[in-house]
């Protein structure tokens, strides 16, 4: 297709513009280009006025030729502001004076009446409106206009100058007429001027508003195809008939490896597919046709090895929120699920490893128990066996002895012989104190026989619950606290270690009777090492019980070293402790087999030496 009409024209007018004029925007190019055409046409026919004034010289005065000299001076110097100036006002301004200075000397030269309504009296305001704007033609205007009402009317005849239109009217009307339709031209000039730039300034705000929007446009679509480009998921759009729109780099190098080849635009992708998704990707896309979101997980094998990949199909809303397409969106997911397998199988490990380390957590706060115990049996039987040792049955074994040998005279032998007088006092006393020691040996026996009875109910608790250990069954919460207390009872009695219990009334619960106790004794023992190494006198362990809802709570509170704000967070991390010869272990195990029940372990401190709270929560029916 070719160019406009006029583009010769406006090539040829270019030239004596400079490349920066060039550059200039729209309105200021073609008021140069006006400009350019105008002097132009005004010097040739300058030109040629000079060139054939010799041959009419009967018809020309020398006034005319020295208008004509000075209007070809002011378009050479309206030339040379056009190459040198920054804007088109002053070589227009130049112009229009030029135009203007030489009609009104045309006019007064001539004497004629038809020259107030020459073309050119019309054609000046116009070409000023245009070039200088409305203000500045609006000068020249008023100029001509004066020119033509009042100027022209003064006739000149042998007594002066008179006033015309007094003398004739049909003089000065036609001219005042005249001088009213220039500046009519004036304004009907000015008010194209005023639309024209009004539609010129606004289809230059739309088209700015069209190259920002292109702009934006632009840099969005590089941006989106950065992004698309960027991840390392699969990503593409299809039609309606299933046809590739757009991929990126995945999905070419993805069907690079499966098929040798990269798909092309306009190919329908599905029928590309391996045969063991292509079914079920095919009754994804119309669904997600039909305007529903669909995601699924498919295994495709790859370079000999099975992958996975998560697929997301998802429709395209157009106008009306009518599905023009679908995207398609896929991430390899084969190293996550690996990950998952490993995880779940180093948890399952980790709960037969928590298991252990609370039965032997359990374990050592019997055999501690039972030690404690075993010390207390050793001392009454040592105690025991010191009384037997020392009771005084020799001196009774000599009282029966003399008795026996003097059973013939045995009233004699009471009353007249020294020794028999002395034996009935001795009798009693030796009667009194066997009954004091033999009540001293009944009390040991019957400390000995509780401590035996201690051990004998540490040990069958122990037995009880390891044999339903992972079973889910009904506990009294109040009596499985208990029995983690015993486990602890005579530490707590040898420390001064003063208990609370607030248990309120709650139903039973259903829990692995093992773990819940292998929480509680790991919270008490940690509540004993706390209060074992905290400097108060008043060493207290609350227990609390209350039921919120579908949520039970255990709360153990210490007043002992209580915890340090920055470790609060860590206190349930696998390996952080802040004992001395702790492993870092049971906390962690603690909130695992809390959370594995469907609750929670946490706890709370107000800072070293203020103690702390550990609140287990538990619900009242196992999770599923």
């Amino acid at each position: 297709m070719g160019g406009p009409s006029g583009a010769p024209l406006l090539a040829l007018l270019d030239v004596f513009l400079t490349p920066h004029q060039r550059q200039l925007p729209p309105g200021v190019l073609g008021r140069y280009r006006v400009l350019l055409g105008a002097t132009g046409l005004l010097l040739v026919v300058n030109v040629l006025f000079l060139l054939g004034a010799p041959a009419y010289r009967s018809a020309y005065q020398p006034i005319h030729l020295a208008q004509g000299v000075f209007a070809l001076v002011g378009y050479a110097v309206v030339l040379v502001l056009v190459r040198k100036g920054a804007s088109p006002t002053p070589p227009a301004l130049v112009l229009c004076s030029v135009l203007t200075l030489a009609y009104v000397i045309a006019c007064f030269a001539v004497r004629e009446a038809i020259m107030v309504s020459h073309a050119t009296s019309m054609l000046l305001p116009m070409l000023a409106v245009y070039l200088l704007g409305a203000r500045l033609g609006f000068i020249f205007a008023a100029i001509l206009a004066f020119n033509a009402a009042v100027l022209q009317v003064l006739q000149r005849s042998d007594s002066g100058l008179e006033l015309a239109f007094v003398s004739d009217p049909r003089i000065w009307k036609p001219k005042v007429a005249a001088g009213i339709c220039v500046l009519l031209g004036w304004g009907l000039s000015w008010l194209y001027s005023t639309a024209r730039e009004e539609a010129h300034t606004a289809l230059e705000q739309a088209h700015t508003a069209l190259e920002q929007a292109m702009m934006t446009l632009r840099e969005s679509q590089g941006q989106l195809v950065s992004v698309f480009e960027s991840t390392d998921d699969l990503v593409l759009s299809l039609d309606r008939e299933g046809r590739l729109v757009t991929a990126n780099r995945v999905l070419k190098m993805l069907f690079q490896q499966l098929l040798g080849r990269e798909p092309q635009r306009g190919e329908p992708l599905l029928d590309m597919a391996p045969p063991s998704i292509k079914q079920d990707l095919q009754q994804r896309l119309e669904r997600t046709l039909e305007g529903k979101r669909s995601r699924a997980e498919v295994a495709i094998p790859i370079g000999g090895k099975l992958r996975t990949l998560d697929i997301t199909l998802s429709p395209v809303l157009g106008q009306g929120d009518r599905v023009m397409g679908a995207t398609l969106f896929s991430r390899d997911i084969t190293d996550r699920k690996e990950a998952e397998a490993r995880l779940s199988e180093l948890h399952r490990s980790l709960l037969d490893v928590s298991r252990q380390a609370g039965m032997a957590e359990v374990a050592t706060g019997v055999l501690h128990n039972v030690g404690n115990a075993l010390n207390s049996v050793n001392v009454s039987a040592n105690l025991v066996f010191d009384r037997l040792q020392g009771l005084r049955l020799s001196g009774l074994s000599r009282a029966t002895e003399l008795l026996s040998a003097n059973a013939s005279r045995l009233g004699t032998f009471l009353t007249k012989d020294e020794q028999g007088r002395q034996l009935p006092a001795y009798l009693q006393t030796l009667s009194s104190q066997l009954t004091q020691e033999q009540q001293e040996l009944l009390a040991e026996l019957r400390s000995l026989r509780a401590s035996v009875e201690h051990i004998k109910s540490v040990v069958s608790m122990q037995q009880q619950h390891a044999r339903f250990s992972g079973v889910v069954e009904q506990v009294t919460v109040s009596e499985l606290i208990d029995d983690a207390l015993r486990l602890h009872a005579v530490s707590f009695e040898r420390l001064g270690i003063q208990l609370r219990r607030e248990y309120a009334e709650v139903p039973p619960v259903l829990v692995d009777r093992h773990r819940l106790l292998q929480i509680l004794v790991n919270l008490l023992s940690n509540a004993r090492h706390a209060l074992l190494e905290s400097t108060h006198g008043d060493k207290q362990l609350s227990i609390h019980v209350k039921q919120s809802g579908e949520r039970l709570r255990i709360a153990v509170e210490d007043n002992g070293m209580g915890i340090a704000p920055e470790n609060l967070a860590r206190m349930f991390t696998q390996g952080f402790t802040t004992k001395k010869d702790g492993h870092g272990f049971g906390l962690h195990i603690s909130a695992l087999a809390a959370e594995e029940m469907g609750g929670c372990l946490t706890c709370t401190s107000e800072g070293l030496g203020q103690g702390a709270t550990f609140t287990l929560e538990l619900p009242t029916q196992p999770p599923p």
